[in-house]
């Protein structure tokens, strides 16, 4: 009997494990040695190529920010928690945008900077009011990976209409952190302030640049049109850097770029060395070697070096720049030899008050040239006078990307001349 009941308990128990096995979750299964191969495979090319995507982003971030100078170059002078200032002229606080740009070439940034400025003096012949200072954009593109585009272009006001003029206009290739190569025009790379502080008054502390450096002066060659090569020294925690460019030399208005050719055709050439050392953070120091021939007009020829050195640290407690400059001209026809001395000292603190927005600062400068100097005086060239001068002022940081100015200044222009003072005040903002 149990026999014939056999195939029934069989046919029974068998029901009831299908059943049980329907109605219950499945059991994990316990993955196969090829499928933990699989999946490891499939996680390190998705890390390979978020690795990729990285390089890119960084790569392209570096260009966008290195508009002109080293790529770790000491940054200028902003407030505390404020991005740096180029970051605005490449987009850098969005990174949506600068991902987008590693993927699409050209990616076009602008960015700009401007000023409302208000002076009254006591000199005689002058008027006082409000001026609209400069308006400033800023164009940055990565063109690939390794090659990007800056241009800076600069309105600024004039009596009767606005004079528009292309500051800047760059093309750099990155072959890496030692050798970087620019084409175009760009800030002349003498001393600190010019190859540091652009156009756009929201960069510098100041309201005003130093007299040997200012905007359409003569004193330094502002703008260089040519080959710039760059990039940093192998040299351990002294942080050795260099700079050395060829191009145009100064037109015939001496405060003036050859943008459209060299007048003489004989090329310029400056060449710098400074060092940031790791151990003092802000700390940098250096020199650099300008050589032009200058043809002011025609039949009257000069040879020019302009011997350079810097000292600064920009720390912010304290701020302390520092700058020397001779310039030498030699008269090819007479060989007279003339030397000229401009030098200035700023120090700034700022205050641990109101979240670090508040910034007194000081600068003293100075200009001595030969009163038998015969190419400041040219016809037609902003002429160079000695200058003794005194800064006092006070910065407040409104936003992060606005700030206001005021300045007292005691000033003379020219040895037996009276001192000049006044009182200027400025709103500097970027966007």
């Amino acid at each position: 009997m149990f026999s014939r009941l056999l195939p029934v308990f069989v046919f029974l128990f068998a029901g009831c494990a299908l059943f049980a096995q329907s109605a219950l979750p499945s059991p994990v299964q316990e993955p196969s040695t090829q499928s933990l191969l699989d999946q490891i495979q499939q996680l390190q090319k998705r890390l390979t190529d978020m690795e990729e995507r990285q390089r890119k982003t960084d790569a392209a971030l570096a260009a966008l920010l290195s508009s002109e100078g080293v790529a770790d170059k000491t940054p200028p002078a902003a407030p505390p928690g404020a991005a740096h200032p180029l970051e605005h002229a490449a987009g850098g606080h969005d990174h949506t945008e600068i991902r987008e740009a590693t993927i699409h070439y050209p990616s076009l940034q602008i960015r700009g900077f401007g000023d409302v400025d208000f002076a009254a003096t006591d000199q005689k012949g002058t008027t006082s009011g409000f001026d609209l200072g400069q308006f400033v954009l800023h164009f940055a593109s990565p063109l690939s990976a390794k090659v990007s585009y800056f241009g800076e272009v600069s309105f600024t006001a004039q009596p009767s209409t606005y004079d528009v003029s292309v500051e800047r206009s760059i093309v750099r290739y990155d072959y890496n952190d030692y050798f970087k190569v620019s084409f175009g025009k760009y800030h002349t790379p003498i001393g600190y302030w010019n190859d540091t502080f652009h156009h756009g008054a929201w960069l510098q502390t100041t309201i005003s640049r130093p007299e040997m450096v200012k905007f359409g002066g003569t004193f330094t060659p502002i703008h260089f049109v040519g080959i710039l090569a760059e990039g940093n020294i192998p040299s351990g925690g002294l942080g050795l850097a260099y700079s050395a460019a060829v191009g145009n030399g100064r037109s015939s208005i001496l405060s003036k770029a050859g943008d459209s050719g060299d007048i003489n055709d004989n090329r310029a050439w400056v060449a710098s060395l400074f060092a940031r050392p790791s151990r003092l953070y802000g700390l940098q120091f250096g020199g650099s070697v300008y050589r032009d021939s200058l043809t002011p007009i025609p039949g009257q020829n000069f040879d020019e070096w302009i011997e350079s050195a810097h000292v600064v640290w920009t720390k912010e407690h304290p701020e302390f720049l520092s700058e020397f400059s001779n310039v030498h001209h030699r008269d090819l026809q007479t060989l007279q030899t003339y030397n000229s001395q401009a030098f200035y000292v700023q120090l700034a603190y700022r205050l641990p008050w109101q979240e670090n927005k508040w910034k007194p600062y000081y600068r003293f400068e100075y200009i001595h040239r030969p009163n038998t100097e015969p190419v400041w005086d040219i016809t037609g060239t902003p002429s160079v006078k000695d200058l003794v001068g005194s800064t006092l002022g006070l910065r407040y940081d409104i936003t992060n990307y606005a700030a206001f100015k005021g300045e007292y200044r005691n000033t003379r222009l020219g040895v037996n001349e009276p001192h000049v003072n006044g009182a200027f005040f400025q709103t500097a903002f970027t966007f």
